[in-house]
């Protein structure tokens, strides 16, 4: 199991971090997403071996997002 922490930009209300938790907790391999609108933070524990960190911030940018 792995983690990551992404800076992200372009959040700012809840339909934010539904969108993106919804988006990225339908990846196969991904476990849990927590959103943090106060940090611009997508914390993100996933199944190296069946996603990868590419995949996770593709989709974050997918739904209007910046990975920065």
């Amino acid at each position: 199991m792995a983690a990551i922490t992404l800076s992200v930009s372009g959040m700012s209300c809840n339909h934010c971090v539904t969108a993106i938790q919804t988006a990225v907790g339908e990846l196969n391999g991904v476990k849990e997403v927590n959103v943090s609108l106060d940090k611009n933070e997508v914390a993100v524990s996933y199944d190296e071996t069946a996603v990868a960190e590419d995949k996770i911030k593709a989709e974050i940018e997918n739904q209007g997002y910046e990975v920065n």
